[in-house]
């Protein structure tokens, strides 16, 4: 049968089934109908037909969104204004189908909660009992059912009241545009739980606990050859549990994938780690603008282009970059020169902190200038690379450098304001192994 031919017979459904809403809501059920109308978003659309808002505009015969086609991982949000009680979510797939999606709500579009998910998923129809909260709530498919996209004429989210009295799921950011970020590199070595001695899965532990705003990875998530296997079979089983809201960057393994550099990174994290097309990318929490770097293609200028053109087009009052190969490190890979252009074009823009990786030491150096020149206008950089792998040694200290650390496995939990920024490295002990000063924003 012809995809119009499908789409023909699924309205003739979808008319019955609304007429089924639209009979239970006038008997005087409880739920009231919270989504119609509401502010909507994607992370893509098929064209300007298909917009996000057509699956929320009440007409289920005429207009639907569609993402693009042939691509995963694909998501559709709706804002309720407000935190809500949501008791359940209708979908009305179009004949392109979500075979494994989740319905996750978050009342900051940011950190998200998975109150439903599925498998095994066939189109038509899905009325799907929930138990949950929040302002947003999205479908969140990362396995077509088709060789098209996913496509919904429309998704329909019943509830009312406010928020239960129950903590939060989600972190709440505090007075001040305060939030917390977790942040580490060099994670996952081929190892599971199972072994007394495997260290990524206790600094997941670490970032459960931090229940941060997002998670920032800082390249070699995943050790040796980073297939899309070993990322399934250890990091997914470790630091997987905050994939969807993880800001990765790629490391030097990224890039051993047989499959071709970086494949099995970017099959694994799809647009989290591709959200503008390429493996570099910014986004904004509150007055910060952060910055994912590549620096396995430093070498390359269209990424120094875009990255200069991105720090004229921001208008926040504070930037962070972070990327896996360190300007500067006193460990055994120690300073890598092709970074420094990259942050001389972030000082030059008055950014702040860099967040680093490659080394499997932790480092924190005082404000500098991209020739190791102290400066108080320049940039603080953090090594964090101490999230699982096998530790280095402290070789040749540089300048500037503060404190160091070896045969030391934690998480770093950076907190950030409006206009200062800190962090404390907390160990897999739980103890805190270091605290920073407090920095204001430039």
């Amino acid at each position: 049968m012809s995809r119009a031919r499908l789409a023909l017979a699924a309205c003739l459904s979808l008319v019955a089934s609304l007429l089924v809403v639209a009979v239970a809501t006038s008997a005087g059920a409880a739920e009231t109908l919270l989504s119609q109308g509401k502010p909507a978003a994607s992370s893509s659309k098929e064209s300007s037909s298909y917009t996000a808002a057509k699956a929320f505009d009440g007409d289920p015969t005429g207009t639907r969104w569609a993402s693009q086609e042939g691509h995963d991982p694909e998501w559709l949000r709706v804002d309720l204004g407000s935190s809500q009680q949501i008791t359940h979510v209708k979908l009305f797939w179009e004949d392109a189908y979500g075979k494994s999606y989740k319905i996750q709500t978050s009342d900051d579009a940011s950190t998200w909660a998975t109150v439903y998910s599925t498998t095994a998923g066939d189109g038509g129809l899905d009325d799907l009992q929930i138990t949950g909260a929040g302002r947003y709530v999205r479908m969140y498919g990362s396995k077509r059912g088709t060789s098209y996209g996913y496509s919904l004429y429309e998704m329909q989210v019943f509830g009312g009241g406010t928020t239960p009295t129950d903590p939060p799921t989600t972190p709440t950011p505090t007075p001040g545009g305060s939030f917390t970020v977790a942040a580490a590199g060099d994670i996952a070595e081929q190892c599971t739980s199972s072994d007394s001695g495997c260290m990524h899965p206790k600094t997941a532990t670490l970032v459960q606990n931090m229940n941060p705003q997002f998670v920032i990875t800082m390249g070699d998530n995943q050790y040796d050859d980073a297939r899309l296997s070993d990322f399934q079979n250890y990091y997914a089983k470790s630091w997987g549990a905050f994939k969807a809201k993880t800001h990765p960057a790629p490391g030097n393994h990224e890039t051993y994938d047989p499959a071709g550099s970086e494949a099995g990174y970017k099959s694994y994290f799809g647009s989290i780690a591709f959200p503008q097309g390429k493996s570099y990318y910014s986004y904004d929490q509150g007055n910060w603008h952060f910055i994912a770097l590549d620096s396995n293609s430093f070498d390359q200028s269209a990424q120094l282009t875009w990255l200069k053109a991105d720090l004229a087009a921001t208008t926040k009052g504070c930037i962070a970059a972070y990327w896996h190969h360190p300007l500067f490190s006193s460990g055994e890979h120690g300073n890598n020169p092709a970074s420094k252009p990259a942050w001389q074009a972030l000082q030059d823009a008055h950014a702040d902190l860099v967040l680093t990786g490659h080394d499997h030491i932790y480092e924190r150096f005082a404000p500098q200038s991209a020739g190791a020149q102290a400066d108080p206008n320049g940039l603080v950089e953090v090594v964090g690379g101490m999230g699982g792998a096998s530790p280095y040694k402290i070789e040749n200290v540089q300048p500037n450098s503060q404190k160091r650390l070896t045969d030391t496995f934690g998480v770093l939990k950076l907190t950030f304001t409006d206009s200062t920024y800190g962090w404390q490295l907390i160990g897999v002990d739980g103890q805190v192994k270091d605290t920073s000063p407090t920095y204001t924003c430039h």
